[in-house]
Order: C-alpha cells, then sequence, then structure tokens
C-alpha cells in the first residue's frame, strides 16, 4: 500500500482553496477528498460553496453529498469514509489532496485519531445528572477520575464535561487517554500547503461571496430546505447562513440582518480555523492576496508536487 505522505491545501473559509485545489489537483495527479464538515450534506450547495459539477467534473471529488442534513453524521463516520476514498484513490495509483477547511476532518484523516463512540442513554443520564445536582459536581467527579482531562475542559463547559464521563462510561479508559495522540504531527504523513490571508481581506472575501450566494439562490436553497421540516437543524450553531437566512424567512430577522450575522458567525470561524492549522507545524503557510489561492498555484504546485 502507499505509505507516501498525502498532499493537502487548508485554510480559512473564503480563501479560495475550492478553485485552487482544483487547478492543483489537475497538477499533481490527484483526486480531491474534501475535508469540510458541512459539503458532505445533500441539497446545502450554494450556503456552503460546494464545488460546482464543472469542478467535480475536472477532478474527481470525495465526500461530497454522503449524507441527508438531518441525518445522524459524525466525525469517527466521516473518518470512515475519507480513509477508504484514499485507500482506493491510491490503489488506482493517483494522489489524494486533501481540500478544505475543517481541523478536526483534517486530522482524523491524517493522524488517524481515535473516536469513541456515543450512547444517547449514557449521556441523557448525565445531562439529566447536571441539571440536577449542577456542573460543579459532574466536573469534580472528573477531576476525581481523570485528572488530566479535567485540567484541559473549562468546568463550566457542561458538554464537554458530560463527554469526558461518557466516553470514560463506555470505554473503561479515561478520555485523556484518546488525547495524547492529539498532540503529536508526525511530519511523514502528510505534505500541506495553508492559504494566509490579511484579516481585513478575508472580510472582504467573505462578504462578497455572500452577496453572490444570495445571487445565485441561496434564499431558494434554504427555502426548499424548511419545505422538509428542516428549520430545527438549520438554525443549530453549525449551519453559517442556513440558520439566519431560516429565521429571515421565518420572520425573525431582516435580510440585512441575516447577511450580517453570517459575515461576522464566518469571520469567527475563520479565526477558528486559523487557530487549530497554526497548531499544525506540518502545515507551509503561503500568503495571498485579494485575488486568493487560485492566485498563487504555482507556487503551492511547487510545493506539493515536489
Amino acid at each position: 500500500m502507499d505509505e507516501s505522505p498525502l498532499l493537502a491545501l487548508v485554510g480559512p473559509t473564503a480563501s479560495g482553496k475550492s478553485e485552487a485545489g482544483c487547478l492543483l489537483a489537475q497538477r499533481v495527479g490527484a483526486e480531491i477528498v474534501s475535508v469540510d464538515s458541512m459539503l458532505v450534506y445533500r441539497g446545502m450547495d450554494l450556503g456552503t460553496a460546494k464545488p460546482g459539477p464543472a469542478e467535480r467534473a475536472l477532478v474527481p471529488h470525495h465526500l461530497i453529498d454522503v449524507a441527508e442534513p438531518d441525518e445522524p453524521f459524525s466525525v469517527a463516520r466521516y473518518q470512515q469514509l475519507a480513509l477508504a476514498a484514499v485507500e482506493s484513490v491510491r490503489a488506482d495509483g493517483r494522489h489524494v489532496l486533501l481540500v478544505g477547511g475543517s481541523g478536526l476532518y483534517f486530522r482524523a484523516v491524517v493522524d488517524r485519531l481515535e473516536f469513541p463512540g456515543t450512547d444517547p442513554e449514557v449521556r441523557r443520564k448525565l445531562e439529566r445528572e447536571a441539571e440536577a445536582l449542577g456542573p460543579d459536581t459532574l466536573y469534580a467527579r472528573l477531576a476525581e477520575l481523570d485528572p488530566a482531562a479535567a485540567r484541559r475542559i473549562d468546568p463550566a463547559n457542561v458538554r464537554r464535561t458530560v463527554r469526558a464521563l461518557e466516553v470514560a462510561a463506555l470505554t473503561g479508559r479515561p478520555f485523556s487517554s484518546f488525547a495524547s495522540a492529539w498532540d503529536r504531527y508526525p511530519a511523514d504523513r502528510v505534505r500541506a500547503a495553508g492559504i494566509e490571508m490579511a484579516p481585513d481581506v478575508l472580510e472582504r472575501r467573505i462578504r462578497a461571496r455572500v452577496e453572490t450566494m444570495l445571487e445565485r439562490g441561496f434564499l431558494g436553497e434554504v427555502r426548499r430546505l424548511l419545505e422538509r421540516g428542516l428549520f430545527e437543524w438549520l438554525t443549530s450553531s453549525r449551519a453559517i447562513g442556513y440558520a439566519e437566512l431560516a429565521r429571515h424567512l421565518e420572520g425573525g430577522l431582516s435580510l440585512e440582518e441575516a447577511v450580517e450575522s453570517t459575515v461576522r458567525r464566518t469571520r469567527q470561524l475563520a479565526r477558528r480555523q486559523m487557530v487549530w492549522f497554526r497548531r499544525d507545524p506540518r502545515i507551509r503557510w503561503f500568503p495571498t492576496d485579494e485575488r486568493g489561492a487560485a492566485a498563487i498555484v504555482d507556487e503551492l504546485a511547487e510545493y506539493l508536487g515536489r
């Protein structure tokens, strides 16, 4: 089996990775495996800036449109599908180019991190305990059982405390034991290029992209999803843009408010993405300007094609 490093193009949302990725894949003889947590969902095309039919006809893309919006889809499920795609592409003698901005999905493929399963009943029981006894009681239990995990979790973060206790209950292992691999970045697993862009430039690109999405029919896309009864799912914290436009269509926000909220939350997402990727010493950063990643394809191809 091919054990050469995977190739990757990562960076913040709206930096032009998809367009550049398609050009790069053609240059280096690769197929693209998406590392984006929202591109997996069918019917969510415009609001996720999903590569269109023309791009996907030029270069095979994997891990796009593999789940319904309201279908449970975890990073563990993503990892299973992505690793199978990597193996299949390599078996055909092609390179794999990971493209996207979801840091957890990126590491799930590159470093094959372990993701313990879940049990809704165990989780509900712990959540009820948190409500009845208070988050401090649950956190104190975690601190006793797994001090290393407790040190990494804010006592006020009930969700993470519950998750740590759930994993321990299900596996018989401390939650912290699964995190040990997270601080290791084996250099031989990936050759990664990162797109770097000044914050003010990126914000202008984000705003322009939201306006372009609306011109291309983003409102209609959200309306169709609402007609399928997906309001509750769309208004979850993950669905940036969809949440705002769904509330607009339901009368809760003006269109201007929806746009401003979408731009603000996308900007916040971009900052979080960069914080995540900056931790990874394997990523070599390539600055670009308003034109985005496609403007530096020659530099990227030279680095990734070595």
